[in-house]
């Protein structure tokens, strides 16, 4: 099963908090994404039934292995998108911020190799 770009959103969700607070539950999803519990129970039901995240009895979430490489994927395309916008066209970080948490979700293999490759330049001057 594919995974769209809430579901990407989610799973970056989980790796920041995680990386944050060293656990993650409902709870900080709901409290992080300003969204419903409800909402997040259905999206944790989805991305467990597709074998991105798995969660222990007292509800603390995991990615799996598929869960954690989609989630990193994500965040450094986020990270890179954002660099760029700001690096080398002069935006904002609140506006290169949004702007990268829609983008990395549609951006193409090659235009997303060609950003860091650009950003690899700028570091080297």
């Amino acid at each position: 099963m594919g995974i769209y770009e809430s579901g990407e959103n989610y799973l970056e969700t989980i790796l920041l908090l995680e990386r944050r607070n060293g656990t993650v539950r409902s709870i900080d999803i709901a409290n992080e994404l300003d969204y419903s519990k409800p909402s997040i129970s259905r999206a944790m039901s989805i991305l467990k039934e597709s074998g991105y995240i798995w969660m222990e009895k007292n509800g603390d979430i995991h990615l799996t292995e598929k869960g954690r490489a989609r989630a990193n994927s994500i965040y450094e395309r986020h990270r890179l998108i954002t660099e760029y916008l700001m690096r080398a066209l002069g935006v904002d970080r609140e506006t290169a911020e949004e702007d990268a948490c829609r983008i990395e979700h549609v951006i193409s293999e090659t235009s997303f190799e060609k950003i860091k490759d650009k950003i690899k330049e700028l570091d080297e001057n």
